[in-house]
């Protein structure tokens, strides 16, 4: 005869993948049930929104068939009370950023440079090499996460902890989500900085590789609130070809030195078009502004994007670059800078550029 000492020994093996911890010993096996071979039990988990239920259901499930006699197994599935949160972790191990390992935000001198399309795809190419990944849309200004990712319903809230959309593999959030669609935010820096903080430590980000953060373009008072909100961040910077764009650009990365802000690189968008008839590659915004950038800086210069006519038309319609044209041009060159940027955090700190950051002087 099966007895529940068995069921609960069995399931001592199956650990949660993300809290690194046997699911009884998370007290999160409940109202087990035996009848004729016929094993019941609830599961409690964190949250009903948890990404890898199906995983734990599964393990458990095999974990019990393993007794001799058991002949089926049926779990049902319920949350934890905020009260059971609160009792058995004072601070839940998901929420907040502490589990994120590096911090990389997309920065640029002015808007329209295309700052928002390189954050997101640079954030897919790296979950295609194995990373997990998220995606934090802080542009105060202009929250556009949400229509290039085909995302339209709100987070939901569980325990007093946000639970971060995800889609295409990555755990997803944006101001974009706390705002009435053609509503603009209209906050000074405090509220600004409040709120990101919000993002950043109320928000089940769990165990993350990275974070790639979209910060509001230029220089004024809600991109420096927001860089200096997140902890040991390092800076992607956008810009185009054109002399204007150069000027504002050379004043955002000057600001964020200043800031003592490590930034990884240079990204030059908008590069060129290539003809659809020919290989000529038309250069709309000038040539070489990129590289003459990163040479006065001295600063990288991780990859030129071309103008590409389908990556705008499949971000219009939520679908990113990387995701409806894996091979294109575009696309390949998003993934030799995603490649780049994880061997500079793989190097010494010193090497890679990382520092830790403090006020502005």
């Amino acid at each position: 005869m099966v007895t529940e000492n068995q069921v609960r020994e069995a399931l001592d093996s199956v650990l949660d993948p993300e809290l690194k911890k046997s699911i009884t010993e998370l007290e999160m096996v409940r109202n087990i049930l035996i009848s004729d071979g016929e094993v019941k039990f609830t599961l409690a988990l964190t949250t009903l929104r948890c990404p890898m239920k199906e995983k734990i259901v599964k393990k458990a499930q095999e974990a019990i068939e393993k007794i001799p006699g058991v002949s089926r197994v049926e779990v049902a599935l319920t949350a934890m009370s905020e009260e059971e949160l609160h009792r058995l972790f004072p601070k839940h191990p998901l929420k907040g950023i502490e589990k994120t390992a590096h911090f990389i935000a997309v920065a640029s001198g002015k808007g329209g440079v295309g700052k928002t399309t390189v954050a997101l795809n640079l954030a897919l190419a790296l979950k295609n090499e194995g990373f997990k990944v998220g995606l934090l849309d802080a542009d105060v200004y202009g929250p556009s996460i949400p229509v290039m990712m085909g995302l339209s319903e709100k987070p939901q809230s569980e325990a007093g902890m946000i639970v971060p959309l995800e889609k295409f593999g990555l755990k997803v959030m944006s101001f974009g989500f706390l705002l009435e669609e053609s509503h603009p935010l209209i906050w000074r820096g405090p509220l600004v900085g409040k709120a990101v903080k919000q993002l950043l430590n109320d928000v089940m980000w769990g165990e993350l590789d990275y974070l790639v953060v979209d910060l509001p373009p230029g220089t004024g008072d809600p991109s420096i609130t927001v860089a200096q909100s997140i902890p040991t961040v390092s800076l992607v910077v956008v810009t185009t070809p054109q002399e204007v764009a150069l000027a504002d650009v050379k004043k955002a990365i000057n600001m964020f030195k200043k800031m003592d802000i490590s930034i990884l690189g240079i990204v030059e968008n908008m590069s060129y078009f290539k003809c659809a008839h020919s290989d000529e590659k038309i250069e709309i915004f000038g040539a070489g502004g990129g590289e003459r950038l990163s040479q006065q800086m001295d600063i990288p210069l991780l990859g030129k994007i071309p103008i590409d006519l389908d990556l705008r038309r499949g971000e219009d319609e939520g679908r990113p670059g990387i995701i409806d044209s894996p091979d294109s041009e575009t696309s390949i060159v998003f993934k030799e800078i995603a490649r780049q940027l994880a061997a500079s955090f793989s190097k010494p700190a010193d090497a890679a550029g990382q520092s830790l950051r403090s006020d502005p002087k």
